[in-house]
């Protein structure tokens, strides 16, 4: 896909266009789940004018620079079927955007942002892994239930360092790399193998793994009721999307028909997050009032309270939280609002620790930018950032048993209660 139709219009018209791309790019410069629902920003076509190819006054640094080095190019590289204008323009942008060192404020082209849509649409071919960073390596999120992945035995906390694919003539390590040219990597036609080498914690050597692709359609929320009587809910939250509000509602609906229901189990194990609204809505479901999460932003730490905006139907219903090292973001936001604001304990491990908002905005063409907008606070002022949340109650799910350790350790408290 063309980002502008250049074959149309002269070389100088095009240096043009593009140093009105990057003039705007740097002043929008400011990861990887989503802010509030809804906010997309997208921009008009970018008008053709005459503008000097100087550094503009109230820029303090030097264009002529870019300019040399794309003009030195242009003329002397010795290969000119690999000078294609549209992918030097969009590799400019992505140096612009990796420079601020943040790697979940990105740019991607359009067939990198097609793969985020479909990540918030929820069906895509793949391995189904939700990955992101940790201590600035690659690394697994969470697998999604029933997906090739988990299958495998691939685990939330797994380092990936290796990704190879035959088919795509693709054999590589992860040191650097960003997480759309993961996501590309990684994902493919069903049917098709990837290779991932992953390091986990208390293994001595790397894990070699082979995954088959294969499609993956998952609902955003999963209810079944346990206990011996069926009497509690138990909510397993994968993601949140764009059809977790419906999903959300028919599950409430469900637990309000059944009277004997005497306790929820809100399950955020292996949830990456998504979009912050969702977790807020949720929450107000648990909350009468006051503050969900609270967001920082500036140099003067602007402050902004999301708060209660609902009257929430389980006010009073006995609940407890589940949470692992593959919760990140929207769902820590859910599980901090809720015991900050109603003491309700978490149980499992301390969670991933991602603690800033990112706003998508829809560019030209199907590219995308998403931007750090803030960071983000639970209501007592904990920034997650800095270690995760921490259990109330810490059992690790063993995965030699076929047992559930952590949802048993749930039902048990609430039946007690």
């Amino acid at each position: 896909m063309k980002f502008l139709p250049f074959p149309k219009i002269s070389l100088k018209k095009l240096r043009t266009v593009i140093l009105i791309i990057v003039i705007i790019g740097t002043s929008l410069s400011t990861g990887y789940f989503f802010g509030r629902k809804g906010f997309l920003a997208s921009f008009s076509r970018f008008p053709i004018v005459t503008i000097s190819r100087q550094t503009p006054p109230e820029k303090s640094v030097d264009f002529s620079l870019f300019w040399r080095v794309w003009d030195s190019l242009d003329e002397n590289y010795y290969d000119k079927t690999k000078i294609v204008d549209s992918e030097m323009v969009y590799g400019a942008i992505k140096g612009m955007v990796s420079a601020l060192g943040d790697p979940y404020t990105i740019f991607l082209p359009p067939s990198e942002n097609k793969v985020v849509q479909e990540d918030l649409s929820g069906s895509f071919e793949g391995v189904g892994i939700q990955i992101g960073y940790k201590d600035g390596q690659l690394a697994v999120i969470a697998p999604l239930p029933s997906s090739p992945a988990e299958e495998k035995g691939i685990q939330a906390g797994d380092f990936i360092v290796g990704i190879k694919d035959e088919l795509k003539d693709i054999d590589r390590g992860t040191v650097g790399i960003t997480l759309p040219e993961a996501v590309r990597a990684i994902r493919g036609p069903a049917g098709t193998i990837v290779t991932l080498t992953l390091i986990r914690n208390g293994s001595e050597e790397p894990i070699v793994v082979d995954v088959i692709r294969r499609n993956i359609d998952i609902p955003s929320i999963i209810l079944s009721f346990e206990g011996a009587d069926e009497n509690i809910a138990h909510i397993k939250i994968l993601k949140f999307v764009a059809e977790t509000e419906s999903e959300w509602e028919e599950a409430v609906i469900e637990i309000i028909k059944k009277p004997q229901v005497k306790g929820v189990i809100l399950d955020l194990r292996n949830n990456p997050g998504g979009y912050l609204q969702s977790s807020v809505d949720i929450a107000s479901e648990f909350l009468s009032s006051g503050s969900v999460v609270v967001t920082e932003a500036g140099a003067n730490g602007e402050k902004y309270d999301f708060v209660v905006e609902r009257i929430g139907r389980m006010l009073n219903m006995p609940t407890v939280v589940l949470v692992n090292e593959g919760s990140a973001s929207a769902s820590e936001i859910l599980a901090g609002a809720l015991r900050d604001d109603r003491n309700i304990q978490l149980i499992g491990e301390t969670s991933f620790g991602k603690g800033t908002i990112q706003e998508p905005q829809q560019l030209n063409n199907g590219a995308g930018l998403h931007i750090t907008v803030s960071k983000w606070l639970t209501p007592s002022g904990f920034w997650v950032n800095e270690g995760g949340l921490e259990p109330d109650i810490t059992i690790v799910d063993d995965i030699e048993t076929s047992e559930d350790e952590q949802l048993q350790e749930a039902i048990k408290l609430l039946i007690s209660e």
